[in-house]
């Protein structure tokens, strides 16, 4: 088949690289593409803006497939306009586009929807927008409601600050049409993640977590960029963190969407801020991002081809996508004064020296070729190099090893892609979960719940007593030199799993009683609660309430030497005293 990607950065070189790989791909042509993307493409010297020339070229050369990389067609109607001529198109819809082109448009879909997100306004009247800051106060984030190539986001940690980013948005349109509108909303805290997802409108098929570095220098510092560097997986999103994104966010998005009239078909990005147990969004993009396509794409190991046609046909279900368990590392390579102006046509060497490098591939992004000279710079974020490694450290030593290889004219990166991971990896569990088995998952990752809220780190693994009793044991051994306080074990039927460990270390152990019998959990209940003498074992109630409060309880034994958990515990009971009042106000105005 021939395939035609529409794009010139280096999401599209990822892209065309991956497309390069499938079989079933005869021929590739991109357009406008660049210098990296002419190695595996035609490319085609046609503006990603201009849908009647790219809708021309596809039906004159036969395309059986366009991809679409850029925000921008996408916003205009390409995949409607292709669609209306019976050419098939990866990618959404204009109204579904929406989500990412309007963000006036996805507060109030989240909003009305449930979908947890910052709370904020959309303002047309610099005059009312100004009055709201001043009424809510500081820190904020002042958004360009429109598409503003991922610039349009201004955090805010004064009002002076606040009042002068209304104004270069709403008054002196340093965005453009895009600051028509502007959103204001509140300063959320945390660590930002990336969650992308394939789907054609009902199925969601999740890739791995990704985190993206927007600021431009090290440790977050100075303006936003387009994206300075990305790496998977992200460990902040965690396999309770996981589920709890596709049922909270990914799944209720593509619903409401559809219950909107408008089915969402693609790629959906949903940049996220994760505070211990609460995930919000923070932005929607309606495609691949730019750079987490990079590493994403490198660690996608199946077709790319037969999961795009099954989007278009509405098939997703069918697939599942097989992932490369290595790690991948993304450093983005700029030209000097970016985000700000920039010199082209700068000569890049060190680019051979890099191509012999194994697991390690350079993404272009902004360059052209130079018939003279070679690759030159063409743009701001000039190259990707992205490695795979055995672990986040191996990819990261790998891609910086290939990026001290590049060099041009007042090239700059950042240096410390990445190491946001490493720091979460060094992090010891102070909480061991254990349980008989996989099919218990559901109700221990209530207790799970519970650490996040507080902010403890914990480890979560499947022991048996009677199946598997030497990993039981050995958890059990090692747990308190590898940090942990607390052990959390949960079993059903004959219970066992909660004196083993106990019977194996000094840590206090919380057993779980598990509902998995035809006795509904009494059988587990009255195994875990009869220890021998000496062999303790505190113990809840059954199922996911028990699995809730022993997590609390593992909370409270921690802050007795840990003021940081004894606040939030203190900060949990008083949250709870609050809804039980208000209930019973609710329930006041009634009787």
């Amino acid at each position: 088949m021939k395939v035609l990607v529409i794009g010139s950065g280096g999401r599209e070189h990822a892209l065309v690289w991956k497309i390069h790989q499938s079989p079933k791909v005869r021929k590739i042509y991109c357009a406008p593409g660049n210098g990296g993307i002419a190695d595996l493409a035609e490319c085609v010297p046609i503006d990603a803006g201009d849908i009647d020339k790219l809708l021309s070229f596809a039906q004159s050369e036969r395309i059986d497939l366009t991809v679409v990389g850029p925000e921008d067609p996408l916003s205009r109607g390409i995949v409607d306009a292709f669609e209306a001529v019976g050419l098939r198109i990866f990618g959404a819809s204009r109204r579904a586009a929406e989500l990412e082109a309007s963000k006036s448009f996805a507060k109030d879909l989240m909003m009305r929807y449930g979908i947890p997100t910052a709370k904020g306004e959309t303002f047309t009247s610099y005059k009312k927008a100004e009055a709201f800051v001043r009424k809510i106060g500081t820190p904020v984030v002042v958004k360009a409601d429109g598409l503003a190539a991922g610039k349009g986001v201004i955090v805010c940690a004064t009002e002076k600050e606040a009042l002068e980013a209304l104004k270069s948005v709403m008054v002196d349109r340093a965005f453009g049409d895009a600051g028509a509108r502007a959103v204001v909303e509140e300063c959320l805290t945390g660590e930002e993640a990336s969650f992308l997802a394939f789907t054609d409108g009902k199925t969601v098929l999740p890739l791995p977590s990704s985190q993206d570095h927007k600021p431009v220098y090290d440790n977050d510092k100075g303006p936003n960029t387009g994206g300075m560097g990305a790496y998977s997986p992200a460990p902040i999103i965690d396999r309770f963190m996981h589920r709890k994104i596709m049922k909270e966010i990914m799944v209720p998005t593509v619903e409401a969407m559809a219950a909107e009239g408008r089915p969402y078909k693609g790629v959906l990005y949903a940049g996220l801020m994760i505070d211990r147990d609460r995930v919000r969004v923070l932005e929607f993009n309606a495609r691949f991002g730019d750079p987490e396509a990079q590493p994403l794409l490198m660690r996608m190991k199946s077709d790319i081809v037969p999961v795009m046609e099954a989007v278009i046909d509405g098939r997703l279900d069918k697939c599942r996508l097989d992932i490369e368990e290595r790690a991948t590392v993304c450093v983005v390579m700029a030209s000097g004064g970016y985000p700000g102006s920039y010199k082209k046509g700068l000569p890049i060497s060190g680019l051979d020296g890099v191509r012999r490098m194994r697991d390690v591939f350079v993404f272009h992004a902004g360059t052209a070729i130079d018939e003279k000279r070679g690759v030159a710079t063409a743009g701001g974020r000039v190259l990707g190099v992205t490695a795979l490694g055995d672990t986040v450290k191996d990819a990261v030593a790998k891609a910086y090893k290939a990026a001290g290889k590049i060099s041009w004219k007042d090239v700059h990166f950042r240096k410390d892609i990445g190491m946001k991971a490493l720091k979460r990896f060094d992090i010891a569990p102070r909480v061991g979960i254990v349980m008989g088995s996989d099919s218990d998952l559901a109700v221990m990752d209530e207790a799970a719940a519970m650490l996040k809220k507080f902010g403890i780190p914990y480890e979560m693994t499947v022991a048996s007593a009677h199946r598997s009793p030497e990993k039981a044991m050995t958890f059990a051994v090692q747990a308190q030199e590898r940090g942990m306080q607390v052990i959390i074990a949960g079993a059903g039927h004959a219970a066992h799993l909660a004196g083993v460990l106990a019977a194996h270390t000094t840590l206090p152990v919380i057993g779980v009683p598990i509902d998995s019998s035809c006795l509904q959990g009494m059988d587990a209940l009255l195994s875990t609660v009869q220890m021998p003498p000496g062999i303790p074992v505190a113990t809840v109630s059954i199922g996911k309430p028990g699995a809730r409060n022993a997590g609390i309880l593992a909370a409270q034994m921690i802050a007795l030497t840990d003021p940081d958990v004894a606040e939030l515990l203190a900060a949990f009971k008083a949250d709870m005293a609050r809804e039980v009042a208000a209930k019973a106000e609710k329930l006041a105005k009634f009787v």
